[in-house]
């Protein structure tokens, strides 16, 4: 961090962590199980690599992790009561009515058949099918910082199809099947309904067609979402003829359409890619929501690597007139949600949850949420620009 002494980032760090406690004090209705909840939250953010409930206990100065597995299993506490104190935390110092909402999943590699969600199944965090369970996440992302904002356990069908294996790990009754793309509809809407700034929302093709499209239009929010080759897009009157699978179209554009543009800075400079945006129709706002007016465009958008050539799509909705370096820049900021993962995970322990049951995954996940937010929350703060100094006028004689 810059932009400031050792002594004013330690006491902005103190402040922050106080801040932190605060906030979620009121989610518990014993004094201790608070302190407890604090000190689970002190040793998130302590250097030990492995966040287990000893290496917790240990920096707690514990005799054993009784007092931090009884935070993530036996204490009272709502796990969704903290999740909106992330979300409302993070909104206060990092929103903009420009900002993107990105979607996306990552795997919790697991032994065993016992913890809640736990399958074989493709996880992205391994790159291949193995023991886990997966989370989906929706990340916050503005010019302010990034941070996660909500998140939410898939169940595979075997696991809602056996009510005994669920509530053994204490799943809510109520709780269905929901598809990965269902459960990132329910993000949104629960962003929407907190009044979360952000004008797009950015995911990869798990999530790119069906509900999430027409959600996002019905709310008047663009969007950025990767879709597979063999997609079919089609224009309207109105616009050049453009009909076949994504692939198809690709291939058949000129060479001239392609633009040169970077998706924004990554950690060894510019992220440039070949790009190419073709516009399929106008449509008006109100044709999804009687109370909007404007007219919207829906588009597909496509990244050619330089290197190889690899090619990736994605279909867009967005305001008309939109250029494609907006668009561009939107589709860049998934890349926040990766780096959110990697750092989560490294650095905050947010794939060493012990438990097993449902309140277990979601009470660790969103105290790791809490951890990473205040991280974000300190890093604008402490680069942030120092006030010009006023000049004094010499006293007058």
């Amino acid at each position: 961090m810059a932009g400031g002494s050792i002594e004013t980032t330690l006491e902005l760090w103190a402040s922050s962590l106080r801040d932190v406690k605060g906030r979620m004090r009121g989610l518990f209705t014993q004094k201790r199980v608070a302190q407890s909840a604090g000190l689970f939250l002190d040793g998130l953010l302590g250097d030990e690599r492995r966040k287990t409930g000893w290496m917790r206990a240990e920096a707690a100065g514990d005799p054993g992790p009784w007092r931090q597995q009884a935070i993530l299993g036996r204490g009272r506490w709502d796990a969704d009561a903290l999740r909106d104190v992330v979300r409302d935390y993070v909104v206060e110092t990092l929103g903009a009515e420009d900002a993107v909402l990105v979607i996306d999943e990552t795997g919790f590699l697991k032994q065993g058949k016992a913890s809640c969600g736990v399958a074989r199944q493709y996880t992205g965090s391994a790159g291949k099918i193995t023991n886990c369970q997966i989370g989906v996440f929706a990340a916050y992302v503005s010019q302010h910082g990034h941070a996660f904002i909500d998140r939410a356990l898939y169940l595979p069908k075997r696991w809602t199809s056996d009510p005994a294996r669920m509530a053994k790990t204490h799943v809510p009754a109520v709780t269905a099947f929901a598809t990965k793309p269902a459960l990132a509809v329910q993000m949104i809407t629960r962003a929407i309904a907190a009044n979360v700034p952000f004008a797009w929302v950015a995911a990869d093709s798990v999530y790119g067609v069906g509900d999430i499209e027409q959600a996002l239009r019905r709310a008047g929010k663009g969007y950025v979402l990767g879709v597979s080759s063999n997609h079919h897009f089609g224009s309207w009157v109105g616009k050049p003829a453009v009909a076949g699978s994504a692939a198809e179209i690709a291939h058949d554009l000129d060479p001239d359409a392609w633009q040169r543009l970077s998706a924004g800075d990554g950690t060894k400079g510019a992220r440039l890619h070949d790009w190419a945006y073709c516009e399929l129709a106008d449509l008006d706002a109100d044709e999804y929501d009687e109370s909007r007016s404007g007219l919207w465009t829906r588009g597909l958008l496509i990244r050619r690597n330089i290197a190889d050539g690899d090619l990736a799509f994605f279909t867009t909705w967005c305001p008309a007139d939109t250029s494609i370096e907006a668009l561009v820049k939107v589709e860049g900021h998934r890349w926040a949600i990766e780096d959110s993962f990697e750092t989560a995970k490294n650095e905050l322990g947010l794939d060493h949850n012990e438990t097993r049951s449902w309140h277990g995954w979601h009470r660790h996940v969103s105290l790791v949420m809490l951890a990473f937010a205040m991280m974000a929350v300190i890093g604008h703060k402490a680069n942030q620009s120092p006030p010009p100094k006023r000049m004094r006028r010499p006293p007058r004689r």
